[in-house]
């Protein structure tokens, strides 16, 4: 397993790259999660418009106005954000890189390089909007094509993504809250995540874009179910390099002939958690230095091969369902349909008698999706005229 990409070049390639170890594995591949959800949406939406299925909306712009407050705040915020911690890092380099998730979450950072880079950014973001000031600023109605939203959605999903993860995380784990408003801690609050809280809240907060910006929700929805299966597909490869936790239960069964044994079961070694027992013959990486004894099923390699197959036939019959709706229908079905089974292998906690939070979600949302699309399917069928029994021929 690898940590962080530090930990993936050193061992692969040979390069040691200290700064690195700031990017933790499982957040690469969650940010490439994101790309690849916004690529396939931004395409997905283009095609719909093409076809005349969305239209492009007015959205009035002021030019010519000075910067607000609410701009120069942001830029004075992000800039003392990075140069609190960029100025620390460079001047104590050494010490940050020994322990990158708590230097990135702590109190530590350089006031002075804060407060520099803060005025700077906020200086420059004057200057922007100064240079294009008029006496008189003029409102402007610019076209927007849907696809143009891609990313502002991407980062919706995002935002509340995480906070939607973190409730259901906590609404799973009771205790777990109660110790964080104990003894509050950044890393706590980036630990400890639930996919379908993540799912929930930020589908809802996705639609009310939709909605907010005049794209027909049934239909962004349906532009968006691929890429939500694709994200989900990257994001499972960086809980297995990284090995955070989301593994399977025991498996000491012999494996089938034809399956690898690390497709049968797994031991994560140096898995980012450090949990297990420790690795004895020296081949692993300091301050991770453990691995599973007894093996688990490495379940994140199954979702991830099972929602890969699962996006392919999302795209290939994205063109054949012209009910909007039928589409993302589809993906809940896949979706719940693929985690209720994952579960019965997976290590997590159980809610009421052996049935997990998940298992009770991934039902519901597949007879959702099952309702759902037959309901659309049926209200998209025309009604046949109802004339009454046909009069005799005279």
């Amino acid at each position: 397993m690898y940590p962080t990409l530090y930990h993936a070049l050193y061992d692969l390639l040979g390069l040691d790259l200290p700064v690195l170890k700031f990017v933790n594995s499982f957040g690469f591949f969650v940010a490439l999660a994101f790309v690849a959800a916004s690529w396939t949406l931004a395409l997905e939406l283009r095609r719909k418009t093409s076809e005349g299925l969305l239209r492009s909306t007015q959205r009035k712009v002021v030019v010519g106005a000075p910067a607000t407050i609410g701009e120069l705040s942001a830029n004075a915020l992000v800039g003392f954000i990075v140069g609190w911690k960029g100025l620390y890092l460079a001047l104590h380099f050494s010490e940050a890189t020994a322990d990158p998730q708590h230097f990135l979450l702590s109190g530590q950072g350089s006031f002075v390089g804060g407060i520099l880079l803060g005025a700077l950014l906020t200086g420059y973001r004057w200057w922007q909007k100064h240079k294009d000031r008029r006496e008189e600023p003029k409102v402007e109605t610019m076209l927007v094509q849907p696809a143009e939203h891609a990313g502002n959605i991407t980062l919706t999903a995002a935002l509340w993504g995480l906070i939607g993860a973190k409730i259901f995380h906590w609404l799973e784990n009771p205790d777990q809250f109660l110790e964080f408003v104990q003894h509050p801690s950044g890393r706590d609050i980036m630990s400890g995540l639930t996919m379908y809280g993540g799912l929930i809240i930020g589908g809802a907060m996705v639609i009310r874009y939709f909605v907010r910006h005049g794209i027909p929700a049934l239909a962004g929805m349906d532009a968006a179910a691929p890429g939500l299966m694709l994200a989900y597909a990257v994001g499972r490869m960086g809980c297995q390099t990284a090995g955070d936790g989301d593994w399977g239960i025991v498996n000491t069964h012999p494996a089938p002939s034809w399956v690898p044994h690390w497709l049968w079961a797994y031991d994560y070694p140096n898995n980012v958690n450090a949990v297990g027992v420790p690795i004895t013959d020296g081949t692993c990486f300091p301050g991770y230095c453990t691995h599973l004894v007894p093996p688990v099923y490495p379940t994140p390699l199954y979702e991830t091969i099972a929602c890969l197959l699962f996006f392919a036939l999302l795209w290939m019959i994205r063109k054949r369902l012209s009910v909007p709706g039928q589409l993302f229908a589809v993906y809940l079905m896949l979706n719940g349909f693929e985690r209720f089974w994952i579960e019965k292998i997976r290590v997590n906690v159980h809610v009421i008698a052996n049935i997990t939070q998940a298992e009770i979600i991934s039902t519901l949302l597949f007879l959702l999706g099952l309702t759902g699309y037959f309901w659309l399917r049926r209200r998209d069928d025309p009604i046949p005229e109802n004339h009454g029994p046909q009069a005799p021929d005279p």
